[in-house]
C-alpha cells in the first residue's frame, strides 16, 4: 500500500500522462466505432425478431443467443487469431471494433425488440390497417413510440461497451488498460502499480459515470412522467 503515497510514483504517472491519454483515446475510439456497429446491428437484430418471418426470427435469436452466451474475451481471441492465421489480419483495434461491434449488438438487439414489443400490439393493426409497410409502420409509428423504453438501458449498454473495452489487453491492444499494464511493467516506468491503476480507473469513471446518471435519471423522469399521466387519466 505504500506505492499509492510515493511522491516518485506519482511523479512518474504526471511525467508520463501522455501514454495515458493515449490510452484513453484509444478506447474511447475504438467504443465510437463499436457503438456504430452495435446500433446497426441491434436495430438490424431487433426489427428481424420483430418481423412476421419465422426465418427472420430465427436468425435473429441464433445471433443473440450465440453472442450472449459466449464470453466476450474468447469471440476477442476468435477474431484476433483467426483473422490473423488467415492472412486478414486488421490490426488490434479493428479487430476489437469488429469484436465490441457484435457482441454490443446482440444486447442492442434484444433492448429493440423489447422496446418495439412495448408497443400496444392495436398500434400495429392500426397501422397497418392504414396500409403502411412493416418498414413503414417502424420507421413512422412503433419506433418514435418505443424510444422512451429503448434509449435507459441503451445507454447503460454504452457504457458496458466503454468498460469491455478492456478485453482488448488479452490481444495485445493499445487501450487504457492495456497502456497501463505495459507502463507498470515498463523498463524505466515500472514501480508505480498502485498510481497508474488508479489513474486508469478515474479515466474509466470520468467516462462512465455521467453516461450511467444519465441513464438512471432518464429512467426515473419516464416512470414519474407515466405515474403522472395514469393519475391524471384515472382523475
Amino acid at each position: 500500500m505504500a506505492g499509492i503515497f510515493s511522491a516518485d510514483a506519482w511523479q512518474k504517472i504526471w511525467t508520463f500522462r501522455s501514454t495515458f491519454l493515449l490510452g484513453l483515446g484509444n478506447t474511447v475510439k475504438t467504443a465510437v466505432f463499436a457503438l456504430l456497429m452495435a446500433l446497426l446491428l441491434g436495430i438490424i437484430g431487433g426489427l428481424m425478431a420483430t418481423s412476421g418471418k419465422k426465418a427472420l426470427r430465427a436468425l435473429a435469436r441464433i445471433y443473440v443467443e450465440l453472442i450472449q452466451n459466449t464470453p466476450l474475451l474468447l469471440q476477442m481471441c476468435f477474431f484476433y487469431y483467426a483473422l490473423a492465421f488467415s492472412g486478414h489480419s486488421i490490426g488490434i483495434i479493428p479487430t476489437g471494433i469488429l469484436a465490441l461491434g457484435i457482441y454490443t449488438g446482440a444486447y442492442m438487439a434484444e433492448v429493440i425488440r423489447a422496446g418495439i414489443e412495448s408497443v400496444p400490439r392495436g398500434q400495429f393493426e392500426a397501422a397497418q390497417a392504414q396500409g403502411f409497410g412493416y418498414l413503414q409502420r417502424m420507421y413512422y409509428i412503433i419506433l418514435p413510440q418505443s424510444i422512451k423504453i429503448i434509449l435507459p438501458p441503451m445507454v447503460n449498454q454504452v457504457v458496458n461497451l466503454i468498460k469491455n473495452t478492456s478485453c482488448l489487453y488479452i490481444v495485445g491492444g493499445a487501450d487504457l488498460i492495456s497502456v497501463t499494464y505495459n507502463f507498470v511493467t515498463g523498463a524505466s516506468t515500472g514501480g508505480a502499480y498502485a498510481p497508474a491503476y488508479i489513474i486508469s480507473g478515474v479515466l474509466f469513471f470520468i467516462v462512465c459515470f455521467p453516461l450511467s446518471t444519465l441513464a438512471s435519471t432518464w429512467e426515473n423522469s419516464l416512470k414519474k412522467r407515466d405515474a403522472r399521466v395514469n393519475t391524471a387519466a384515472k382523475a
